[in-house]
């Protein structure tokens, strides 16, 4: 890649940057190009998700100019109303071409269900088993099949921060333990002024209930709870969720932010001092709002998880009785491009699955990423409770149900008795 390329990349942005690395060796624009359209679930509406799925249409665009992408975006934090509307269309036997879901136990229900076709053809033609992380492909299969084509690599246990908060407030951008974390939130609560810890819908504080838990049982505790007979009557279960408890009261659980998004725009513009939040926050700050890092927010791993990479990875499937299967199959290839991943993940915060990125490659993405993309390979890689990778949908949905109950009576012992029943009913 030339000097010049290079520079138009970083200049223009990872739109921009995706058109230009595929119309270098694309065959885009041949009479002979498949044609017809391509109908694609997902809930990437706003800032950088927006941005990322743009990235990735600009890539398809150049490789394949006569497929029309019908976007089916549907928003909502976490997939959560996309995730509904779907279930009505697969009940009624009128699936999209394409739809996105979390790789991991999240598609296990589509997968029992009969709903999904396997790419394992696919994979090889593509070669994608020797492409993607060896530690991911155990994660994104069923019994030797694989049902999704991951896009990308996001770490949910990550602790953002604005300096000048903090500074003022003399607490730590990176605390190590979790005790150490409630001292500073406790600081910046005294200074006053501040949100300590900014929380939005309810998919965050789920979010901040599965980084809490990881950090206070570790990542072998964390891994074994979603195993079957794992004992979530536990004593170390009862201290993460005490823990959980008190860390809430640093936050605006009873006043939210509309949305993760809203609650990124209240930390880059000095109204929270921490948010834990998925590095798709890192899209938010640096990109939609424009911000520096080191100067207008930090990162570090949620305290007590340095060393634990809690990953989530967004994928697309292939339904059964997709009315353009061939366009969905061009779809799905471009999702494991490379030309896309780099375009997407640019604009997302998240880093490729490929692993044949080279340092040109590398050399596009900004020092967060190059940082991530490290600690992928260095970390103890767990999966994410919110984002699909360790429970089903039923028993995610019956944990929300705890949750919610929690938020309303604060009662640890219940809330322990209800995580217990989940288990019990969903844990096989």
């Amino acid at each position: 890649m030339s000097i010049s390329r290079r520079a138009f990349l970083l200049a223009t942005g990872a739109v921009a940057g995706s058109a230009v690395l595929s119309a270098c060796g694309s065959k885009g624009g041949d009479s002979a190009s498949p044609s017809g359209e391509v109908e694609v679930f997902s809930w990437w509406t706003e800032g950088s998700e927006s941005a990322g799925l743009q990235a990735l249409l600009a890539d398809l665009k150049i490789n394949q100019p006569n497929i029309r992408f019908v976007n089916r975006a549907v928003a909502g934090g976490a997939g959560v109303n996309a995730k509904a509307e779907l279930a009505k269309r697969l009940s009624q036997g009128n699936p999209p071409d394409s739809f996105q879901g979390h790789a991991g136990a999240e598609l296990s229900d589509y997968i029992a269900a009969g709903q999904l076709e396997d790419l394992n053809a696919l994979y090889e033609e593509q070669k994608w088993k020797d492409l993607f992380p060896k530690q991911l492909l155990p994660l994104i299969s069923s019994e030797g099949k694989f049902y999704s084509v991951p896009v990308n690599i996001h770490r949910a246990n990550m602790l953002w921060s604005n300096p000048s908060v903090l500074k003022a407030a003399g607490a730590d951008p990176a605390p190590k333990t979790f005790a150490s974390f409630l001292e500073n939130l406790q600081k910046v609560k005294v200074a006053g002024g501040t949100i300590p810890l900014v929380l939005a819908d309810a998919f965050t504080v789920k979010h901040l209930l599965e980084t809490v838990m990881l950090s206070t049982l570790g990542p072998d505790d964390w891994t074994a709870l979603w195993q079957p007979g794992a004992d979530w009557r536990a004593p170390k279960v009862k201290e993460a969720l005490e823990n959980y408890h008190q860390v809430l009261t640093f936050t605006n659980v009873s006043s939210p932010a509309k949305s993760w998004d809203a609650a990124s725009t209240l930390l880059g513009n000095g109204k929270a001092a921490y948010q834990i939040m998925g590095d798709w926050a890192e899209g938010s700050l640096k990109l939609t709002q424009g911000l520096q890092a080191h100067t207008d927010y930090e990162w570090a791993a949620v305290p007590g998880t340095a060393g634990s990479f809690q990953f989530l990875s967004d994928s697309f499937t292939l339904p059964k009785g997709a009315k353009h299967r061939d366009a969905a199959l061009i779809w799905l290839k471009e999702c494991g491009s490379k030309g896309g991943q780099l375009g997407f993940n640019g604009a997302k915060g998240s880093i490729p699955t490929l692993t044949n990125l080279t340092e040109d490659d590398r050399s596009l993405f900004g020092e967060y990423a190059r940082w991530s993309m490290d600690e992928w390979k260095r970390c103890r890689i767990v999966g994410s409770l919110t984002h699909g990778v360790v429970a089903n949908n039923a028993w995610n949905t019956a944990i929300d149900d705890a949750i919610t109950s929690f938020l309303k009576r604060r009662q640890v012992s219940s809330f322990q008795s209800a995580l217990v029943a989940a288990a019990q009913k969903h844990n096989r």
